[in-house]
């Protein structure tokens, strides 16, 4: 027991007097004096850390201080009793050579770099920390050589392709990147992710755009050489997916979903990603070819419902769609439903052809029934159900009547308290009742629903209780502002040209109410629904022009950008419209997505 409390108290004895003369303080100036370029004081502390402990950290200072002062002499004397107390650690063997190096002694420096190299041991952690050596001294060459060594005495154990392929990034060799990265890749395929991440990275970084085509060329090339070798072919498509050519990486997909016999799974994820980017065309396509491998395929019913769901969007995304293509469509989801049965499977099918039905085709009554009939089908579970009754809700508020509509939203809300389908119920509930005027329930139902942890019913919920706090605390008799939800409601029934006449109303009885900016965002949104752009640009620039302090001005200039970029092609007015909610609407939700578009237009690379 003796012996113990002996030896505990010089440890700790010996613990305080290396605190002492290591104190952090010393270290801190020390750098603080290293960074201010004053090296002759950061020299006298660094040089009592490195002696009291030989920390590498110091000792790498400590030398430093010296070749920044010229003192070659003294950082050579330091560098080889390193050499002579770690004969293992071979980064100081490189210490030495750039020491010589940075004097012009090249034949020295060549003769100590070289030596580290010889002196390697089949030891993969040895290999990288020179390397890491070497690449601190910007040696990139000499990294190069620590590997291809590693590799050969290592005899395949440990290849340092990543390694040798970052290297080569540093000094911009991208065919000998590309060919390590993709070298790695038939050895052990699953590193497959590990590439991808850096080959992007690699692509941001390459300042002359043209590494995507280089890998391009490489990949086709390997896959016809390696034929049998499928990552090649999902790297391939992983690029085409990179650039948004989704054209080409669904023709890569049915290639190797063919090849692999697989399910059609990899054609699904493609046709979901191509919906995310708008490439309405390329996610049709793959869902049609797991479709045609029939009722069999463990992802038919899925195709189906993706399928339709795509076309839908696809009509509805443009201006100017016909009565007829509609018709087509609702003749398609019924053929499906005929084929596949109205079951818990098709659930989704039904309720989309119910909302195509009632919203785009003036058929309520068909619609309601047949969400009527989903909803007796038995085995639903409860966000089925869910879903059903807000469409029919839905539905039945669209066709004139909203008593019951509020008793299914209601009963969605009580069977999904707390959940974001029971948040969905009670905001479509409180902006029913900002449709019918009770403006003082649908505020206190959407201040609950502004902690949401939805975001999107969070915003649409302070949205709307910005409106009517904003339009009824000055207008006390809210004529105008129940004018206003009439034409909402109007709106929401595709009675657009009532909605119009409404809004007239408000302006011809209140020319300068404070709905006014309000009642032109409606009208160009309607307008840009309907094709008119030309409508829908001089509403937004009333906005932009009378309005530019109001809450909508950088909505309006968004979308008015949008419609310069998309549909008028006009690249340098676009650009102009980004670049003003960038300089005068810095606290816009806008700024970040109008950052990323106004530098895509400038031709930027972006991530």
């Amino acid at each position: 027991m003796k012996k113990c409390i002996y030896i505990l108290f010089v440890f700790v004895s010996v613990s305080m007097v290396v605190y002492s003369q290591n104190n952090p303080n010393d270290s801190q100036l020390a750098l603080q004096y290293y960074q201010d370029k004053e090296y002759d004081k950061a020299l006298e502390i660094y040089k009592k850390l490195y002696n009291n402990s030989h920390s590498n950290v110091f000792f790498r200072y400590y030398i430093r201080c010296l070749t920044e002062l010229e003192d070659y002499n003294s950082a050579e004397k330091v560098i080889k009793k390193q050499i002579k107390r770690f004969p293992h650690d071979l980064s100081y063997l490189v210490e030495m050579g750039y020491l010589y190096k940075i004097r012009n002694i090249t034949d020295k420096s060549v003769e100590y770099y070289d030596k580290a190299i010889k002196k390697l041991e089949p030891d993969q952690n040895q290999i990288i920390r020179l390397a890491n050596s070497f690449v601190t001294k910007r040696e990139f060459e000499y990294a190069e050589k620590v590997y291809k060594q590693g590799r050969k005495i290592l005899k395949g154990d440990y290849t340092f392709n990543i390694e040798l392929a970052v290297i080569y990034q540093y000094q911009r060799d991208y065919s000998r990147m590309i060919d390590e990265y993709l070298n790695l890749l038939l050895i052990d395929d699953s590193y497959i992710q590990n590439v991808q991440n850096r080959l992007q990275n690699a692509v941001y970084s390459d300042i002359d755009n043209k590494l995507t085509e280089l890998l391009k060329e490489n990949l086709i090339a390997r896959i016809q050489k390696h034929a049998g070798r499928t990552v090649l072919s999902e790297l391939l498509i992983w690029v085409y997916i990179q650039e948004k050519n989704f054209d080409s990486a669904l023709v890569q997909a049915k290639s190797l979903d063919k090849r692999l016999d697989e399910d059609g799974v990899r054609l699904i994820a493609l046709g979901d990603l191509a919906v995310s980017n708008n490439n309405y065309n390329v996610a049709i396509d793959a869902y049609k070819y797991v479709i045609e491998k029939g009722i069999g395929s463990g992802y038919y019913i899925e195709a189906k419902n993706k399928f339709l769901n795509t076309l839908y969007n696809k009509i509805i995304s443009r201006a100017g769609y016909s009565r007829k293509e509609l018709l087509e469509l609702e003749h398609s989801y019924i053929e499906t439903l005929d084929e596949l049965g109205e079951n818990n499977n098709t659930v989704q099918l039904s309720r989309d052809l119910a909302h195509i039905q009632a919203f785009y085709l003036g058929k309520e009554d068909e619609s309601i029934l047949r969400l009527r009939r989903t909803l007796d089908i038995g085995g639903l579970n409860g966000r089925q159900i869910a879903e059903c009754k807000l469409e029919l809700a839905d539905v039945l508020l669209f066709a004139g009547d909203p008593y019951e509509s509020t008793l299914y939203y209601a009963q969605v809300e009580r069977a999904n308290t707390n959940n974001p389908l029971g948040h969905e119920a009670k905001f479509r509930k409180a902006r029913l009742a900002y449709f019918t005027g009770d403006f003082r329930w649908a505020q206190a139902q959407l201040d609950v629903l502004k902690a949401s942890t939805s975001k999107l019913i969070a915003n649409d919920a302070f949205d709307l209780s910005l409106l009517i706090n904003d339009n009824s605390a000055l207008d006390t008799s809210e004529a105008a502002l129940r004018l206003f939800a009439k034409a909402d409601l109007l709106i929401y029934q595709n009675k657009d040209s009532l909605a119009f006449i409404t809004f007239d109303s408000i302006t011809d009885m209140l020319p300068y109410h404070s709905l006014f900016d309000e009642i032109l965002f409606r009208k160009a949104s309607i307008k840009l629904r309907r094709g008119d752009y030309s409508s829908a640009v001089a509403y937004l620039e009333e906005i932009v022009k009378d309005y530019s302090w109001d809450i909508l001005a950088d909505d309006a200039l968004f979308m008015l950008a949008e419609i310069y970029e998309t549909e008028y092609k006009d690249i340098e007015k676009a650009k102009e419209l980004y670049r003003q909610i960038l300089e005068n609407y810095s606290g816009s939700i806008y700024v970040v997505e109008a950052r990323k578009r106004y530098r895509r237009l400038r031709g930027d690379l972006i991530d």
